[in-house]
């Protein structure tokens, strides 16, 4: 538990400290556009905007990590526990000033939950009513894919999806997140 109190010192720290916040209507607005474009430009089928959001993620939390990692000053965490605690914690308190639950942990501790009281991303949003957006629309992917994309950058191959989603109608916003496998450091096929 102490780690956790430590992880949530150093999120909050961070954020109090960081300089170059951005206003954070505006990043609900431009956001709210880019998922708006997609729906249009995939005529509204929404698991190619879902599969779109995550790679979208994906490449921004390749990228995110380095500005993660630089800010936070954070060693390398000793299990997915640790992970997870510095993914709510710092993670999301240093970029969206948020930070969701953990929870929901399975017996092999490979499996969690992150549960969001609030979604920045979700601010002044409706989902079309067109009858299968509440179904099949997951408005803020993108975060699925920016945990996988962060995460695989620090030997993690991970599953993140939606499960729920207040937008939908759902009590709660929830994030399954699983550890598929720890990716060892290859040298190429040809290096001694």
């Amino acid at each position: 538990m102490a780690s956790s109190q430590k992880a949530a010192r150093v999120g909050e720290e961070i954020w109090k400290t960081r300089v170059d916040k951005v206003n954070a209507e505006l990043v609900t607005l431009t956001y709210g556009t880019i998922v708006a474009q997609l729906c249009t430009d995939y005529d509204y089928d929404y698991t190619q905007v879902n599969q779109q959001l995550d790679k979208m993620g994906y490449n921004i939390g390749m990228r995110l990590i380095e500005d993660f990692l630089a800010r936070s000053n954070t060693g390398r965490c000793g299990n997915f526990r640790d992970t997870a605690e510095m993914i709510s914690k710092v993670g999301f308190k240093i970029f969206l000033n948020i930070t969701p639950t953990v929870t929901n942990w399975t017996a092999d501790n490979k499996q969690f939950s992150l549960l969001f009281d609030e979604n920045p991303l979700a601010d002044f949003v409706e989902l079309p009513d067109d009858g299968r957006a509440q179904d099949e629309l997951w408005f803020s992917n993108i975060l699925c894919g920016v945990l996988r994309g962060a995460l695989e950058m620090v030997q993690m191959s991970i599953e993140a999806r939606f499960v729920s989603d207040m937008l939908r109608g759902n009590d709660v916003t929830e994030m399954r997140v699983t550890l598929i496998r720890y990716i060892e450091d290859e040298m190429p096929p040809d290096d001694e």
